[in-house]
């Protein structure tokens, strides 16, 4: 059986978001640590096109989520959470984001896309002149370090390659200098 197949088995050929019965396809939702048809949602084009074009959204159309967000699948939870944050400056949707419960599992999908979060509480690891760092950019030592424990001294002027950022702090990133893996802290680098 297709997947198209199971996903209108699984909700009697209507948009699992909004009710639609017309112009339905499934939807792979993003991030999704499942497979299959656990990873897919069946949905309306109406729907389709709102969530992946915002500059098309319809806050009025997202108040059907007030009936979906209760689906006991969990890609429709999904995506009623990110639909819901998106949708929080309207005002009605935090109501419904208050109520709305996930798993954990469930909530670390929901958020694995960034979705929701608060651009105010965010970590953003910044460089010595205030520019935004990103995992996977170059960046260049201003200072010369003491590297504790590995017994060198990384020079100033030193390119460290493909950086990944600690995420729970943001004056961390971590980088390879002379084959070491080291934490550097971001006053002392520039994005290169």
């Amino acid at each position: 059986m297709s997947k198209l197949k199971e996903l209108q088995d699984r909700s009697h050929t209507t948009c699992e978001l909004c009710g639609a019965t017309d112009n339905l396809s499934t939807y792979d939702i993003p991030e999704s640590p499942n497979v299959g048809l656990d990873s897919s949602i069946l949905i309306c084009s109406i729907c389709k096109d709102q969530i992946e074009n915002v500059l098309t959204m319809n806050p009025n159309h997202w108040r059907c989520l007030n009936d979906s967000m209760w689906s006991q699948v969990p890609g429709v939870q999904v995506m009623a959470y990110r639909m819901l944050h998106r949708l929080k400056s309207e005002g009605w949707p935090q109501d419904l984001i208050d109520m709305l419960y996930l798993d954990d599992d469930t909530l670390a999908w929901a958020k694995a896309t960034g979705e929701g979060d608060d651009e105010s509480t965010k970590i953003k690891h910044l460089d010595s002149n205030g520019a935004l760092l990103n995992a996977g950019d170059n960046v260049v030592l201003i200072k010369d370090l003491n590297v504790k424990g590995a017994n060198f001294t990384a020079k100033r002027g030193t390119a460290v390659r493909n950086i990944s950022l600690v995420h729970d702090n943001p004056e961390h990133i971590e980088g390879k200098v002379s084959g070491q893996h080291i934490v550097i802290l971001t006053k002392f680098v520039k994005k290169s």
